[in-house]
């Protein structure tokens, strides 16, 4: 890390603002760019030249009382353009590099860590988080691990090519899926032996969640290897953020049984949970998914369906699990793709009924061994219910043969 200390008169003025330029890892004269949503011009500079310390003699700047970072960017989308505007105690990160005001920014103190690679760890293994179809969606810290590790385990090289190509990454990629995870779980067992690093990707999102992985991060484990996490896309996470589903409580379910029967008992065994519940599904299987899902669940509850999660044609529907079906068969684009179901929980109404009818059963067997007026009174003490309105059932219930 590069720590420059710029005079007070040039870091403080009237907008106590600062200019820095970090660029390739190194400082550079130059202007730092137009801080975002400044009121000045700002035109700092940060210099090597001069007869003072680095950083002394740094032109002043103007803004808006933030900090101006220009870094030297690696996506040609973002480019090395107009300077970020942050607030002086904010982080400001791109392409492993870091930028902040130290706790002495008011006197111009300014930390710059230079653009360096995350060092992947001597006999690791990591699970690394890819995108779910947009290849952007990928963290710096990521791409870091992916350049650095001596080999990436693949659920398919070739899948994985297109993301590594697309980032100007060169490694050497292996194959891991479900035929031949147990096999290759020794290979890189082997390989970590020999202190190198490997990091383990699937197709889309993270691995080992309803994608192969967890067979080889168990057995690097027990082998006494370190693993660790590189999070980032989760379709499950993606579109439960995106669902407008408020309850606070959800069961990560995955895919269901292909059979028939097996998916109608899975679903049954599912249906009185007080959470929504979150499937993985197929184009294949969807419509018969949904009309299982409909047929055990009841079709008042809601369900949202999102399909192609971050990619060209992505939809998020939610409709009642009644009406599901028939929103699917109305375009035959809408059995395509790659589906996320959310199923809400019970709800709050079918929860009361059922409460209800526990209340009911309480003052039957009740009046069934006491009189009138003793059966509701212990019944409103062990049920909360008003004293008056469990008399007027008590009523009907007496009337009724």
């Amino acid at each position: 890390m590069l720590l420059v200390r710029a005079s007070a008169g040039d870091a403080v003025g009237a907008s106590g603002t600062m200019g820095v330029a970090a660029c390739s890892g190194s400082l550079v004269e130059g202007p730092t760019g137009v801080a975002a949503g400044s009121t000045g011009a700002g035109a700092g500079r940060v210099s090597t030249s001069g007869g003072g310390p680095l950083g002394t003699g740094a032109g002043s700047t103007r803004g808006a009382g933030a900090l101006a970072v220009a870094a030297g960017c690696r996506d040609a989308d973002i480019g090395a353009g107009p300077a970020q505007a942050l607030t002086p105690i904010a982080a400001a990160t791109h392409s492993g590099q870091r930028a902040w005001a130290g706790e002495g920014a008011i006197e111009g103190e300014v930390a710059v860590a230079t653009d360096q690679a995350e060092p992947a760890g001597a006999a690791t293994l990591y699970v690394v988080a890819t995108p779910l179809g947009n290849l952007r969606d990928i963290t710096l810290r990521a791409l870091a691990v992916l350049e650095a590790v001596d080999v990436i385990a693949a659920e398919d090289t070739r899948v994985t090519a297109k993301l590594l190509a697309s980032h100007g990454i060169a490694a050497r990629a292996i194959s891991v899926h479900e035929h031949n995870e147990s096999r290759r779980a020794r290979e890189i067992i082997a390989l970590l032996g020999e202190g190198k690093s490997v990091a383990l990707v699937s197709d889309a999102g993270t691995p080992g969640v309803s994608d192969p992985g967890a067979k080889l991060v168990r057995a690097v484990t027990d082998a006494g290897f370190a693993v660790v996490p590189i999070p980032g896309a989760s379709a499950a996470v993606a579109a439960l953020s995106a669902s407008g589903i408020e309850t606070p409580h959800w069961l990560f379910c995955g895919f269901l049984p292909a059979s028939a029967a097996a998916r109608r008992s899975e679903i049954e065994a599912l249906r009185e949970l007080p959470c929504a519940l979150v499937f993985y599904e197929a184009p294949h299987r969807i419509a018969a998914t949904v009309d299982g899902l409909a047929a055990v669940l009841g079709p008042e509850r809601e369900i949202v369906i999102a399909r192609e999660l971050t990619k060209r044609f992505e939809s998020i529907h939610r409709c009642r699990l009644g009406d599901a079906a028939a929103w699917l068969a109305a375009d035959p684009d809408r059995l395509r793709g790659e589906f996320v179901l959310i199923v809400d929980a019970p709800i709050a109404a079918a929860r009361v009924d059922g409460e209800e009818a526990r209340h009911e059963r309480t003052l039957a067997l009740l009046l069934s061994e006491l009189p009138l007026a003793q059966a509701v009174r212990l019944a409103a003490a062990l049920t909360g219910v008003p004293r008056k309105r469990l008399y007027a059932r008590a009523l009907v219930l007496k009337a009724t043969p």
